[in-house]
């Protein structure tokens, strides 16, 4: 069993959730079951999904969870697309999220090649 702590692609996606929360929290609370909803659950489904395949037996169910959660980062990078164009979040600040998202979802490849 992997300890999911030990990689660095958790812990960014650890942060990237934190900001998301962060982020939402100033989301109109209309939102609250909409895009806020989503875009925590996008968040979240990347760090979770990881560990939750470190604790499989395979490298292939491993690789799987490492799949689904570069699937929930791509989910996320248009809930931010959304978010912009809804005049929730300023260009700056979303121009950072994608740039983290990113660096999530290339380190995520590269893990996934690595395996």
């Amino acid at each position: 069993m992997r300890d999911y702590r030990k990689y660095k692609v958790w812990e960014l996606g650890h942060q990237v959730t934190l900001d998301m929360y962060s982020l939402t929290q100033s989301f109109p609370k209309e939102e609250i079951y909409g895009i806020t909803s989503q875009m925590r659950r996008a968040a979240y489904s990347i760090p979770s999904n990881i560990a939750e395949g470190c604790g499989r037996e395979s490298d292939a169910e491993f690789k799987r969870f490492l799949t689904i959660s570069q699937g929930s980062a791509s989910e996320l990078e248009y809930f931010t697309v959304l978010a912009k164009d809804l005049g929730y979040i300023e260009e700056s600040v979303y121009s950072n999220i994608k740039d983290n998202v990113n660096r999530v979802r290339r380190s995520l490849n590269r893990l996934i090649n690595k395996i």
